[in-house]
């Protein structure tokens, strides 16, 4: 099992398990390796540092400055993990309405039907109108990797 630290051309970097070099070589040709965060196929491997198990008794020596410039890209991996989980965490909480978005707020906040959370979409001028009655939303894009089952 072959381990990559992979980025698309919106600098996400994530990781992707494959089963060979030329397994990743054959998904990524065929378009199948795509961003958790935001779906593009446009997808390159990233330089990354093998772990070795040396002993307890030795001094690991400093790392390349290649592997720092990655370790420094960890904070921006920890962001990229946790908005993946709050948007988790809201497919799971929440009903898509899709396109019935403003007409199901409208529904929920002048008691119609019963208080929960929605998303769903919708345009512009909905969105304005909703907020000039009062309805309190919030745009919020999600990766369209998280509309299919992840793996």
């Amino acid at each position: 099992m072959k381990v990559l630290d992979l980025q698309c051309a919106q600098r996400h970097v994530f990781e992707g398990w494959f089963a060979s070099e030329e397994d990743f070589s054959s998904q990524l040709g065929r378009g199948l390796v795509a961003c958790p965060m935001c779906g593009d196929t446009a997808v390159a491997k990233m330089l990354s540092a093998p772990r070795l198990n040396l002993g307890s008794g030795r001094e690991l020596a400093a790392p390349l400055p290649e592997v720092q410039e990655v370790v420094s890209g960890a904070t921006e991996q920890v962001l990229q993990a946790a908005w993946l989980q709050v948007a988790r965490r809201i497919m799971a909480q929440t009903d898509d309405v899709g396109t019935r978005f403003a007409e199901e707020a409208r529904k929920i906040h002048y008691g119609e039907t019963p208080e929960r959370g929605i998303r769903g979409q919708a345009s512009s001028e909905e969105t304005q109108a909703l907020i000039e009655e009062g309805i309190a939303v919030m745009p919020l894009p999600l990766p369209e990797a998280l509309k299919e089952p992840l793996q």
